[in-house]
């Protein structure tokens, strides 16, 4: 476009900057805020489980097979696996231009090819899921108390935190970690048990039978009929300790009289700890292009109401805010931009001299950046530290263009040259060359879109 236009229509020309400059505020204040771009790595997890297998076996026996039927696939840009007691992680990363729908089947099919050389005893086939590893949680919360006992703490982790915080606008997904479901746990006593000649299997069927709901009946009256309703469920430690699990010598044995029967979780195998004390820890993930510091800032508007609706005894904690170090992150990178925009100044007002000429450059560098951040909007882009960094790197390429352009029109002007005449012979002389000098040095970077 020829800079005529502009020259000619000074009215036009400020309609045009002011409204760029309100756009490109208006889009700022839209723009996702994130730690890194929002990228769909076509990645996939594998797990696999052998209860009771060492960590060397699962690495020889079940990862491995598999590893190799995944080496196979087309596209795989990256393989690791992880082994531990009784089970395996395989995480595959594909190329970005793999379709993750289409890795899947293949991932399957590996998976079905492999079933022949995994161990029989595998009490599942390994499973695969679709994960992202750009969507980590963005906050970590725990609940402890020091009087409640865990799975109370739990259920008021399931039923009313990750319930209302899931209902929280931008938030996917709450998982609770560390979780201590409410069980009655049975430890036999094998010495009891043999001498009463007691199977494990009369145990059990005697355990499944007492928590059995049956129809119990209804009483029909002349009038009126009324159905009985009994509840067969045993709900804790002292209900099951009665329970009948068969007669010896016409003498009933109870489960109490076998062995331990007590209050417990459903699994003690994992736990967490807050400040020293046994918690119940809340993992709170983000939905894709939404902004993570407006999520987090929501939940933590939110938790003065939860903290009302618990026992006081429940406290809050954070355990890890990702948003500190985006905010952190992204605040270093404004500066650095700011940084860079006032010492540009600076340097040519030291050099050039002039108040009017230094105006220009001062004004071109921050409209630039302001108007990029509407075409970014546009675009589907989010403000995070690569962005920022491009634009701290932009600002050269404004400066030498300001700059080149504000020479020539000066070199007019002392030639005798009107300040009108002087802006439009020198902007005609050296647009094109200006154009061709910025595309030249973007075209340094096109290399990193094939990276």
């Amino acid at each position: 476009m020829s800079p005529e236009l502009f020259i000619r229509r000074p009215v036009m020309t400020t309609l045009v900057m002011l409204g760029i400059v309100f756009f490109g505020i208006m889009a700022f204040r839209l723009l996702p805020v994130n730690d890194l771009p929002n990228v769909d790595f076509p990645t996939i997890l594998v797990t696999a489980n052998l209860p009771g297998a060492s960590p060397e076996t699962m690495a020889s026996a079940v990862a491995t097979p598999l590893e190799r039927q995944f080496s196979t696939i087309a596209g795989v840009d990256s393989m690791t696996s992880t082994s531990a007691l009784g089970i395996t992680q395989i995480t595959i990363q594909f190329s970005l231009d793999r379709n993750i729908d289409a890795a899947a089947q293949d991932v399957q099919a590996a998976i079905a090819k492999a079933m022949a050389l995994l161990p029989p005893e595998m009490p599942t086939p390994p499973t695969y899921r679709k994960v992202n590893p750009a969507d980590q949680p963005i906050l970590y919360m725990a609940l402890t108390s020091p009087t409640l006992p865990l799975y109370t703490v739990d259920e008021y982790a399931e039923t009313l935190v990750a319930q209302s915080i899931s209902m929280v606008s931008g938030v996917a997904q709450v998982q609770v970690l560390g979780a201590q479901k409410y069980a009655v746990r049975i430890h036999l006593d094998p010495n009891a048990l043999a001498s009463r000649g007691i199977g494990i299997d009369e145990v059990r069927k005697a355990i499944a039978q007492g928590n059995v709901n049956l129809p119990t009946g209804t009483l029909y009256g002349p009038h009126q009929a009324l159905t009985v309703q009994a509840s067969g469920q045993l709900t804790d430690a002292t209900a099951y300790r009665p329970l009948i699990v068969t007669y010896r010598n016409g003498v009933p044995v109870r489960l109490g009289e076998l062995g331990q029967v007590i209050d417990s979780v459903q699994t003690d195998k994992a736990a967490a700890w807050y400040d020293g004390e046994r918690a119940v820890v809340l993992a709170i993930q983000r939905q894709p292009g939404t902004n993570t510091i407006e999520v987090v800032n929501a939940i933590r508007k939110l938790l003065p109401s939860l903290k009302e609706q618990m026992p006081p005894s429940v406290s809050f904690g954070i355990l890890w805010d990702r948003s500190i170090s985006i905010r952190e992150s992204v605040r270093d990178v404004e500066f650095t931009l700011m940084l860079t925009v006032c010492l540009v100044v600076l340097v040519i007002f030291l050099f050039l001299r002039n108040v009017s000429a230094t105006i220009i450059p001062s004004l071109a560098v921050p409209m630039s950046i302001i108007g990029t951040f509407a075409a970014m909007y546009l675009l589907g882009y989010t403000v995070d530290i690569l962005s920022l960094m491009a634009l701290t790197l932009s600002v050269g390429f404004v400066v030498d263009d300001a700059i080149v352009m504000l020479e020539n029109i000066v070199r007019h002007m002392e030639a005798g040259e009107a300040r009108f005449e002087a802006a439009l012979n020198g902007a005609k002389e050296i647009g094109f060359t200006i154009l061709s000098m910025t595309l030249s040095l973007a075209a340094v970077f096109i290399p990193v879109l094939f990276m």
